[in-house]
């Protein structure tokens, strides 16, 4: 959470925001499956392929939100644009 003098960015693209959400939404969707694979006692393939599908669902709406806000930031907050930047950076290379 950012402080008070610390550079932060709020996405406004409400298209990316719409996109970002259905995603999360998928991936939340995804993971009751999995409480419910594992219930049932289903094949530990199936259970690590739906895994493997959340996690990229997930990254994938990490990165779009962070591309995004880059792109926003650089085109419309001039005065904040390097420090943004570089926060946004550290962002993406925490999803690595």
């Amino acid at each position: 959470m950012p402080t008070k003098n610390e550079p932060s960015h709020v996405l406004s693209d409400h298209e990316q925001v719409d996109a970002i959400i259905k995603r999360v939404n998928r991936a939340q969707g995804q993971l009751g499956a999995i409480s419910r694979m594992l219930e049932e006692g289903r094949n530990c393939d199936e259970i690590v392929i739906q895994m493997s599908a959340v996690s990229k669902a997930v990254h994938t709406a990490a990165f779009t939100l962070i591309a995004a806000s880059l792109k926003e930031c650089i085109v419309e907050d001039k005065k904040n644009s390097q420090a943004v930047t570089e926060k946004l950076q550290k962002l993406f290379l925490s999803l690595a």
